[in-house]
């Protein structure tokens, strides 16, 4: 329906005519051969902004999925039935296109052809792999804000596969090792906070035991 479209213009006619509710079926149907490419931007797109920790834990399961088949090499995505009758409400989709629109025609004006060595079978499954990994990240992401890098990230990646742009991918990939990062950082420091809490004192104990001996 949308062959050579550009997706700020893809997401608009998703907006504008979706009924009360979108199901991911609509949105796949809708994007046929391109449906992996936006996809990636949709389940990036709500993850650039603040949101509570159920929408980057259900888009980074979505993500990793979508991932999973870019690296098997999959000519088209397969999604479980019971995700394709997941819908969203039409403001909320309303709402993220609204406030994605002004950047991705930016993007849009900027981008161009370049860089097509990452189209090749290889690169695609290697670019797969590494979606996985900001899948992953988003699983962990810190709550609020965390999300934010990775959910910039995820679109541009892409963006730049739909605009067959290798640099923008690979800015995409840059912004996600950075949030990639920054999320496992933040898991570390929290585990170990815990791990001080409960074990501090055994370690202290363990340490000063020696010289009560020696004394």
């Amino acid at each position: 329906m949308y062959p050579e479209a550009r997706i700020s213009a893809v997401l608009l006619s998703l907006a504008r005519n979706a009924s009360d509710r979108l199901t991911v079926a609509d949105i796949v149907s809708v994007l046929r051969d391109r449906a992996f490419a936006i996809l990636v931007v949709l389940l990036g797109l709500p993850n650039c902004l603040p949101m509570p920790p159920g929408i980057p834990l259900v888009c980074g399961l979505l993500l990793a999925l979508v991932a999973a088949q870019i690296a098997a090499g999959q000519a088209s995505p397969w999604l479980p039935r019971i995700l394709l009758k997941r819908s969203i409400p039409q403001e909320a989709v309303e709402r993220a296109v609204g406030r994605a629109l002004p950047v991705l025609q930016k993007l849009e004006r900027w981008s161009r052809p370049r860089i097509t060595f990452l189209e090749n079978p290889l690169a695609l499954r290697l670019i797969g792999f590494l979606l996985f990994a900001l899948a992953l990240g988003l699983l962990v992401a810190a709550p609020i804000v965390g999300q934010i890098p990775l959910g910039i990230a995820v679109c541009l990646i892409g963006l730049g596969l739909v605009e067959r742009d290798g640099l923008l991918v690979m800015v995409g990939l840059g912004v996600g090792m950075i949030g990639l990062a920054v999320n496992f950082g933040f898991a570390y420091a929290i585990f170990s906070v815990i791990g001080a809490l409960f074990f501090g004192g055994h370690a202290t104990l363990q340490i000063v035991h020696p010289w009560v001996m020696a004394g």
